[in-house]
């Protein structure tokens, strides 16, 4: 084992427990690299002492969980083949060293997968923490398609043949986790988890995670669809309604309706959403088939909640648009506007 794993830990602000933890991965038989992500003149001392065990890097000033993963990756990627397997390790004290040992042999065993830690989420775990990851796994798996049990791990191995890839994804903070995931759904690369110890000391006081900013950041893209949703939403209910007024027809003022919102929600998403640089007309063709399947089913439940079900026809047409909304999400993420990556 001897040389073969590289261990990368991020750490802003972090604890004095962060110097027997490189110093037990040193001894262990890996090589370190320390990022200090600015963590400031107070603790230039025990950077010093880490730098006995690992190679330390230093940002001037804070830039983010991200940032600090992705100056390690070059890093590693510049100084070390191909062939050797790299795990990323957290340094709040989170992570057994036996756990990134096994981590990183399974990741030799599995060669362009990404092997995640996954904790028991159950026992022992805070309230923030729990809440937090069980949100996330949910959100995950509404937009893939995909269960992973644990979204929020900092564990991760894989071959250092990966890290162009991950350093081509977007983010710089917290969420640049949650879009490595997201990138390896999208991109079918296959994404394994390996059961590890949970562990939180002091309540998991150590860390930096600021539940609103960094919530918000990793949620980012989904809230941004559901805000085109809702513009796309807010003019589908307003031209179905003038429509209704003007003629009483429910199918044509539905119809006439979803075609005018649905060019409206094209157009958003394609720019400011999912931010695809896919031919337009090829982007538009799939589309306008995704229109054509919502339309259809989406007047077919309208029509059985009016006419079957006896429901006002403004409280249907809400319940309906409800109902397609994950549907047209999930097609759009992984079809229409599926960014292509490096491979």
């Amino acid at each position: 084992m001897q040389g073969r794993y590289v261990a990368l830990i991020p750490a802003y602000q972090p604890t004095i427990f962060l110097t027997d933890l490189v110093q037990e991965l040193n001894s262990s038989g890996l090589l370190v690299v320390l990022v200090d992500d600015g963590s400031g003149e107070a603790y230039k001392t025990l950077f010093n002492r880490c730098a006995q065990y690992a190679k330390v890097l230093h940002h001037t000033e804070n830039a983010g969980k991200g940032r600090a993963l992705k100056t390690g990756l070059s890093y590693i990627l510049e100084n070390y083949g191909a062939e050797k397997i790299a795990v990323t390790v957290d340094a709040d004290g989170q992570h057994r060293v036996e756990d990134a040992v096994a981590l990183c042999r399974t990741a030799e065993e599995n060669p362009g997968v990404l092997i995640l830690g996954s904790r028991d989420l159950k026992r022992n775990v805070p309230l923030r923490s729990r809440f937090g990851n069980t949100v996330t796994r949910w959100i995950y798996r509404i937009s893939t398609g995909l269960n992973v049990h644990d979204t929020q791990t900092g564990l991760r191995a894989f071959s250092i043949s990966m890290v162009p890839i991950l350093l081509s994804i977007p983010g710089e903070r917290y969420e640049y986790e949650m879009n490595v995931l997201l990138y390896c759904a999208r991109e079918k690369i296959k994404i394994k988890e390996q059961t590890i110890d949970t562990i939180y000391i002091d309540n998991n006081s150590a860390s930096h995670f600021d539940t609103l900013r960094d919530s918000a950041r990793i949620y980012r893209e989904i809230l941004k669809f559901s805000v085109s949703s809702l513009i796309g939403f807010l003019v589908d209910y307003g031209i179905y309604s003038l429509l209704l007024f003007m003629t009483g027809h429910l199918l044509l003022s539905n119809i006439g309706a979803r075609v005018i919102s649905a060019s409206v929600n094209f157009t958003l998403n394609r720019r400011f959403v999912f931010k695809n640089k896919e031919n337009i007309a090829k982007a538009a063709i799939k589309y306008f088939l995704l229109a054509v399947i919502i339309l259809i089913g989406n007047t077919a439940v309208l029509e059985l909640l009016v006419t079957f079900c006896g429901i006002h026809q403004m409280l249907a047409k809400i319940a309906t648009e409800t109902i397609f909304f994950l549907f047209s999400w999930i097609v759009q993420r992984l079809i229409i506007f599926r960014k292509r990556g490096v491979r």
